[in-house]
Parts: C-alpha cells; sequence; structure tokens
C-alpha cells in the first residue's frame, strides 16, 4: 500500500472560508483531514461552477434543487462526487437529508488511498 501525504487550503468549517495561520499565511491541511474536506468540497461544488472543469460537481441544478429525485439517485451523485478527489478509491453515502430550507447534508464513508477509512460530513 502506497502512503500519500496530501496538502489541501484548510478552510473553516462553519463559513467554509480561507483561514490565516499564525504566522499570517493561509492556513493549510494534511491528510486524513485534507482528503475529507476535499470530499466535503466536491459534494457541495455545483455542476458547472468549477470553470476550469466543468465537468466536476453535482447536478444540483439539473437533477436535485426544486426536483423530486429520489435519495437513491441523490447518494448515488454524491458518491459519484466523492470519487472525483484522486486519493478516494471507495464512497458510500450512508446518510443524506433535504431540510426545510432545501439545504442538502449527509454523511458518506470514503476509504483513501492510503487504506484510511472515514465518515465524510458535508
Amino acid at each position: 500500500m502506497r502512503r500519500i501525504k496530501i496538502q489541501t487550503i484548510l478552510l473553516d468549517p462553519n463559513a467554509w472560508d480561507l483561514l490565516i495561520d499564525s504566522g499570517g499565511n493561509i492556513a493549510m491541511a494534511s491528510n486524513p483531514y485534507a482528503i475529507s474536506q476535499d470530499v466535503a468540497s466536491a459534494v457541495r461544488l455545483f455542476l458547472g461552477e468549477l470553470y476550469y472543469n466543468t465537468n466536476k460537481g453535482m447536478p444540483y441544478f439539473q437533477q436535485i434543487l426544486g426536483k423530486s429525485s429520489p435519495q437513491a439517485i441523490m447518494k448515488s451523485q454524491a458518491e459519484k462526487a466523492a470519487l472525483t478527489v484522486p486519493e478516494v478509491v471507495q464512497a458510500k453515502c450512508t446518510s443524506l437529508s433535504v431540510s426545510s430550507s432545501k439545504t442538502l447534508s449527509g454523511v458518506i464513508e470514503v476509504i483513501d488511498v492510503n487504506g484510511t477509512a472515514q465518515n465524510v460530513t458535508f
């Protein structure tokens, strides 16, 4: 099994915005948290929103928002988005809900290339 060290920009879990470290630099996260955050970002991304790769993201406008898609389809889309994170080799959406304010949330179990399993809340 290969060990890969991943780093990504650390986002504030409440505001989903950049954080600054003690040295005044943009804070970085490393794995396994980096993978977890990248999976959550992939599920939050709207299809077509990423200007340099419009094929990534969830089909919120096309299949989810304002539609009556079965949960199985939404779970499948979340798993597909999670698998776009290069280090993720397996993804299973174990819970999914849509609030009265139409906010999608849930949990995806992921396994990365290092064999680390974790639950990702989105």
